[in-house]
């Protein structure tokens, strides 16, 4: 078993969006299905549309093509356009985790920066309350497939 410590649990990332505070927050959250890519789903059959609800306590979660509602996380802090913490309850078998305190964070920051940009600050923490499982989700999560190019198509979208 490898164990991850909570100073370890910690993956950071920074993109710059050309886009003001409030319109980066907004494709974020209530534009999230617009740029989520649709491989990236804990649901047992293709995903159709990715969800993350619009106020603290609200859902995180994917609708399948087949009509089934997959849940994935809860919105912790909801502090609009500024701050966004989402409760990842993903184990690291990528399947469904409820017990929040099982689940790791994701805290987005969308910090104004002159001329109108938007640098935008996740950090994913607390992969030790994983388990077993903590240093194959970081390990993930700060990989090739992970935030960094999920970062780029959440860019993307923000800027057209």
């Amino acid at each position: 078993m490898t164990s991850v410590s909570s100073e370890q649990a910690v993956v950071r990332k920074t993109i710059m969006v050309n886009a003001s505070v409030e319109h980066a927050f907004k494709v974020y959250t209530e534009g999230y299905d617009s740029w989520w890519p649709r491989t990236h789903h804990i649901g047992k059959v293709p995903m159709q549309k990715a969800i993350i609800e619009t106020h603290e306590g609200g859902r995180c979660y994917s609708i399948q093509t087949d009509g089934s509602e997959c849940d994935w996380g809860r919105v912790l802090v909801w502090d609009p356009p500024h701050r966004l913490v989402l409760a990842w309850q993903i184990t690291h078998e990528w399947g469904y985790e409820p017990d929040l305190a099982k689940s790791s964070e994701v805290d987005i920051r969308f910090i104004a920066e002159p001329g109108g940009t938007t640098r935008v600050d996740p950090e994913h923490r607390h992969f030790e309350r994983h388990g077993a499982g903590a240093a194959s989700m970081r390990t993930a999560v700060d990989s090739s497939g992970g935030w960094g190019s999920l970062l780029e198509m959440f860019k993307a979208r923000a800027e057209q």
